[in-house]
């Protein structure tokens, strides 16, 4: 179960790790089954984790005044996910993280990530250029959802990931989308036609 290869693996993507790092880091990490639609995240809670993937998949929503469900992201193995807003800031989340799958997860606390940065510059370099990264795929999202037409979109999504569109159920990627599942159910008929 304390299976540490695959996040130290996506840590050196970005840093390189002695032994000595390695070990500072994996002594902050909680290992966690998980059942498929448990929450690990719920609004109105702080979010005091990072959550990575070992096996499973997520999704982040939330729900508007009408009820209505609006996914935020998706991840799968070897990704994060949290309500970040939250975790950031230590706030009350705004966002539901929902197991899709039954998953292994291993997190790590928002007091540890502070006191490891603050004693190791690897990996307050780490949490900055993910972070970054995920602003930049948040910006490219919104000006997808601004510029471009509904079957642009699943297509791009569908090209880009693949094993996603197979994993999740398909209003939740009709959420994630900007349509219902019908219109996408419609779309996904279209193209298939086509090729």
């Amino acid at each position: 179960m304390k299976d540490y290869n695959n996040i130290l693996n996506n840590i050196k993507r970005y840093v390189s790790l002695n032994e000595n790092d390695e070990k500072q880091f994996t002594s902050i990490i909680k290992t966690t089954k998980i059942k498929r639609r448990q929450f690990i995240v719920q609004p109105n809670f702080i979010c005091s984790h990072q959550t990575y993937i070992l096996k499973g998949a997520f999704r982040s929503y939330f729900v508007n005044n009408e009820g209505v469900e609006h996914t935020i992201q998706f991840a799968i193995e070897d990704w994060f996910i949290s309500d970040f807003n939250s975790y950031i800031n230590q706030e009350p989340a705004s966002l539901f993280v929902e197991a899709l799958e039954d998953s292994i997860i291993q997190q790590i606390t928002y007091t540890d990530v502070e006191k490891l940065c603050n004693e190791n510059p690897k990996f307050e370099r780490f949490f900055r250029l993910v972070a970054q990264k995920s602003f930049a795929y948040s910006q490219r999202r919104v000006l997808s959802n601004l510029g471009k037409s509904a079957e642009e979109r699943f297509l791009e999504f569908f090209n880009l990931y693949p094993s996603i569109v197979q994993r999740v159920p398909q209003y939740t990627l009709a959420s994630y989308l900007g349509m219902s599942p019908e219109f996408l159910s419609k779309i996904r008929k279209r193209i298939t036609l086509k090729s």
